[in-house]
């Protein structure tokens, strides 16, 4: 378990080696420090943030083919969706990384790693604050990043609706079929009154 500072430097260095690519490293350390400021700012477990965007692309940079080995070997379930993108597999795969490797047996922080691509119907505070850090770090270039951003400071649900609604939009225009996951998380967070989303 990384129960320190120092241990936190010495995964960091693992996870350096393991990925092998600047370009995904940096925005490991990027997503971390979003997550890191997003949990302080809404109260939730900063320790708990930073591991999980530390630890959040572990397999992302694993051909189809290996993820869906992988996978298959841990005996995880693969649905319909999965099998036909397999990249997405990279976030179930990457808590089973973290847990193996690292020593994570936190829960919350392993169900953070796993919704944080295509988000889920039902979220905590920690796993909304993962998925928006990884598609909101400054790295991210699109139009409304930074407004969407600085709306997750003040509401992460407010966020993850404006965020999905983002994510949906870039996958019609290019043709692309959302997941199932995906689809659920929308319609939870933008067809549902938040009292109701925050006392679920």
């Amino acid at each position: 378990m990384i129960a320190s500072g120092a241990d936190f430097i010495r995964a960091a260095r693992r996870v350096r080696a393991h990925i092998d690519q600047d370009f995904r490293y940096a925005h490991i350390v990027r997503v971390a420090r979003t997550a890191e400021a997003l949990a302080h700012v809404h109260q939730v477990d900063t320790q708990q943030a930073r591991i999980a965007g530390l630890l959040h692309d572990l397999a992302r940079l694993y051909p189809a083919e290996r993820l869906l080995r992988e996978c298959h070997e841990r005996g995880l379930q693969i649905d319909e969706f999965e099998h036909s993108n397999p990249v997405v597999l990279h976030a179930r795969l990457g808590a089973e990384l973290a847990r193996d490797w690292f020593g994570i047996e936190d829960d919350a922080i392993l169900t953070a790693i796993r919704k944080h691509t295509l988000a889920a119907a039902t979220m905590s505070p920690l796993d909304e604050i993962l998925y928006l850090a990884d598609g909101l770090e400054p790295g991210r270039d699109f139009v409304g990043r930074a407004e969407i951003l600085a709306l997750a400071c003040a509401d992460l649900a407010a966020a993850m609706a404006a965020q999905l609604n983002e994510t949906l939009g870039y996958q019609r225009a290019r043709g692309l079929t959302p997941a199932p996951q995906t689809l659920a998380a929308f319609e939870r967070y933008t067809l549902l009154p938040i009292r109701e989303k925050r006392s679920a």
